[in-house]
């Protein structure tokens, strides 16, 4: 069962503690953070790490500008998808980690709802760990999970023309609308959705 995702001022959320601990960081990590587009989550891992490279910046992620084997661990999240073609994501983030080092991936398979308001298609697990021995890393850990989590502090990053479509596609839903995936409820007369996470912690071949 989804946990709410309540968090002291300050703390980081359920799922990006959960992503954090999942990455296991090291005091002797050389990490690249690709396409986090959460600062909160970037400052955790400095605090573990020798240091944190980001590839926030405008740019391919499919052709990192660094050396082969350069980090000892690639985080990238939210979507391969939103990035680029996945395969050729994954690929890339195999050939800058180290052979003895990792890429952890943090994957949304259910609950992103897009700026239209609809669902977006999300890939499953199944799918995910296909497509990842395909491009070839080799599967170690992987954790799946739900986050119940409120909608506005999501929606902050999001216009608000997109916002307004996302509420009211929920709300519809709560009403009894069409079912988008990312099961809405009303929680303390706040909106709540669901997300599903894949996290996945794969090696270069």
């Amino acid at each position: 069962m989804a946990q709410p995702a309540l968090t002291a001022r300050g703390a980081l959320p359920v799922h990006l503690r959960r992503l954090l601990e999942f990455s296991a960081p090291v005091p002797d990590d050389l990490c690249l953070d690709v396409a986090g587009g959460c600062a909160e989550l970037t400052d955790a891992l400095r605090e573990r790490v020798r240091r944190v490279v980001t590839a926030d910046a405008p740019g391919d992620p499919c052709s990192l500008p660094h050396p082969d084997r350069s980090f000892s661990l690639v985080t990238c999240r939210p979507s391969l998808r939103s990035l680029g073609e996945p395969a050729a994501l994954v690929r890339e983030l195999l050939r800058v980690c180290a052979p003895d080092g990792r890429v952890v991936l943090a994957e949304l398979v259910r609950g992103d709802v897009t700026a239209t308001g609809h669902a977006a298609p999300g890939s499953s697990v199944t799918a995910l760990t296909g497509l990842i021995a395909a491009a070839g890393g080799t599967i170690g850990r992987v954790d799946a999970f739900t986050a119940e989590r409120p909608l506005d502090p999501w929606l902050a990053r999001t216009d608000a023309a997109a916002a307004g479509r996302i509420r009211r596609t929920l709300l519809r839903e709560v009403d009894g609308g069409p079912v988008t995936g990312a099961r809405p409820r009303v929680i303390g007369g706040e909106l709540w959705f669901t997300q599903s996470w894949a996290h996945v912690a794969i090696r270069p071949q």
